[in-house]
């Protein structure tokens, strides 16, 4: 528990919480936070320095409170990518995917009310759950991190949540969850009248059907997505919800006023009009992937299969704390993701993954 002093009126369910983040060190490689390695292209770069320029000249003024422009490139995009129809009332923008998930935790969780999530997961989640007093129930996933989806909607029908949390590819594991399975348990989430929220950060890195397929025939499944991963668009902070409209206007009673700024808008919008060009890497990295988990495999460590832009690897002798360490301490920083037998690694450049599996085989003599 920190060490608040008695003048600090804070929350009595707050006081043993610490804030959430990964490790910020200078002058290594980081492999930690699931970035796209690459830099946006000079010539999207210019654009966005044009476009920020225009909108500069008016920044005395608030910002499309709305961000219908946004929305509606957001909802092309997304049609173009699930084979949906979905239009601009079908689509909320913030300041990435976590504004998003406090949004609908505002909104529909609160005291009285319960969240369920299979764990281990996005550990945001019961984060934001302890925040706004929502009591979070952490359903277990199977020993390789799959979703068992017959216990899992067990445990909705049960439970009876008003929140339920599915992290498809899993972070930490990577892991996807069919579709299929979805659907069941967006059954069982619409007969205790839960909203069944799918976190698909890493959706485009994925060969699974998104979740967002599901929203016509089951309006309570809302899918969260962001700009972060596959746009590399992380510095940015533009995250999205694809939801039927009367789901966003509820959400949408607990937003803050302006909360997407101008500048961010207009910046967003030029990358989905050059999402293609922005998203020109995917295969290299789940090629690159692939050879992150071939290289461990030759030290007899084990990298599971992923479906995002990472790997959760076992195997070394070590604990996870101390081979952290030993990383880190030859200028690689990966992430501890409190598993133990388990560390993450995030798929870099080719150059960046053959210096991790350089260090990888050193740390395996």
């Amino acid at each position: 528990m920190n060490n608040w002093p008695d003048w600090l009126p804070l929350r009595e369910n707050l006081r043993s919480l610490s804030p959430y983040g990964a490790p910020q060190i200078g002058e290594v490689l980081q492999l930690n936070t699931n970035e796209n390695p690459f830099p946006l292209p000079a010539e999207v770069q210019e654009k966005i320095v044009s476009r920020v320029q225009e909108v500069a000249a008016s920044l005395n003024r608030y910002p499309d409170r709305d961000a219908v422009r946004l929305r509606a490139k957001l909802a092309q995009y997304i049609n173009y990518r699930a084979g949906t129809q979905f239009s601009v009332e079908n689509i909320w923008a913030a300041n990435g995917s976590n504004e998003i998930l406090q949004t609908l935790f505002l909104a529909f969780g609160g005291a009285q009310r319960k969240a369920l999530g299979f764990t281990p997961s996005y550990s945001v989640h019961p984060l934001i759950a302890n925040v706004t007093g929502t009591t979070w129930i952490a359903g277990l996933r199977e020993d390789d991190f799959a979703i068992n989806s017959k216990a899992a909607a067990e445990q909705i029908l049960d439970e009876k949540p008003s929140l339920v949390f599915i992290t498809t590819p899993n972070n930490p594991s990577g892991t996807a969850t069919p579709i299929l399975d979805i659907e069941k348990l967006a059954v069982a989430a619409g007969e205790v009248g839960a909203l069944l929220i799918v976190d698909e950060a890493y959706a485009e890195f994925s060969a699974e059907e998104s979740a967002a397929t599901l929203i016509v025939k089951f309006p309570h499944v809302v899918s969260t997505r962001t700009m972060s991963k596959a746009f590399a668009f992380a510095g940015v902070r533009v995250g999205y919800l694809v939801a039927h409209p009367i789901v966003i206007d509820a959400a949408l009673v607990t937003r803050l006023p302006y909360h997407l700024s101008a500048l961010t808008q207009a910046a967003a919008e030029v990358a989905i009009d050059d999402a293609d060009l922005l998203q020109g890497g995917i295969d290299l990295l789940l090629g690159e992937r692939e050879n992150l988990a071939s290289g461990l495999a030759t030290l007899g460590w084990r990298a599971l299969d992923s479906s995002a832009n990472f790997l959760l690897f076992s195997g070394f002798s070590g604990t996870s704390a101390a081979t952290w360490q030993e990383f880190l301490n030859r200028g690689v920083l990966i992430r501890d993701v409190g598993l133990e037998g388990y560390l993450r690694v995030t798929v870099g450049t080719p150059a960046e993954n053959q210096r991790f599996l350089t260090v990888a085989q050193e740390i395996a003599q």
